[in-house]
């Protein structure tokens, strides 16, 4: 992974870092958010590497997986411990005034693609919109139009290699939907996930 990567002229003036994935490489799940948050910009983690002082959304993630028994509460805010969880984003830069457009998106898709492949995860966790509408037409014969959030937050979704369970932003939750996501994700951490799909050679 390129930490001095300059493909998108626009985003290296206003990024602090390249923020690649982050977490255990042997994990069943990826997380797959759009773009890396300011904290994430600060820390080099992405979505759940929040500074001490700053409550950004990356720290609702964090708090789910540690009710999942995920991550460790007691790591610390920018280098937080995770276990069978890796992190990572649709892009690697982040522009604070706006979000990343296609053809970032399309620049950063090899970066993306490798962690997948090196991943090899059982469950893909599309966070938000433009995530879920990425990943879903990459991995799965579904039309992005018939992914939508948040109908289809917190439900599994065949893929071709992997199963999907989307997710609403974590910022943008209510109470209910984070219990649904906990209770869905709860039942399918303890059913067979890991029969559901014949593993491919790394």
């Amino acid at each position: 992974m390129d930490e001095a990567c300059r493909n998108c002229p626009e985003l290296c003036e206003p990024r602090t870092q390249v923020v690649h994935g982050y977490g255990d490489v042997g994990a069943d799940f990826l997380f797959v958010g759009e773009r890396p948050s300011s904290a994430a910009d600060a820390t080099g983690v992405p979505l759940i590497g929040s500074t001490a002082d700053e409550d950004d959304d990356s720290s609702g993630l964090r708090r789910l997986l540690e009710r999942l028994g995920l991550c460790d509460a007691t790591s610390p805010p920018d280098r937080p411990v995770v276990e069978n969880v890796y992190l990572t984003n649709l892009t690697r830069c982040r522009d604070p005034a706006r979000p990343p457009i296609d053809a970032e998106i399309a620049t950063c898709e090899p970066y993306l693609n490798a962690e997948i492949r090196m991943i090899n995860p059982e469950i893909l966790i599309p966070i938000g919109e433009r995530a879920l509408a990425e990943i879903g037409t990459e991995y799965t014969t579904t039309p992005a139009d018939e992914l939508p959030l948040p109908e289809v937050h917190a439900t599994t979704i065949r893929g071709r290699g992997f199963e999907l369970v989307p997710m609403v932003e974590p910022g943008e939750q209510t109470d209910e939907q984070t219990q649904t996501w906990l209770e869905h994700f709860v039942d399918l951490m303890a059913s067979d996930y890991r029969q559901t799909k014949g593993r491919r050679e790394r």
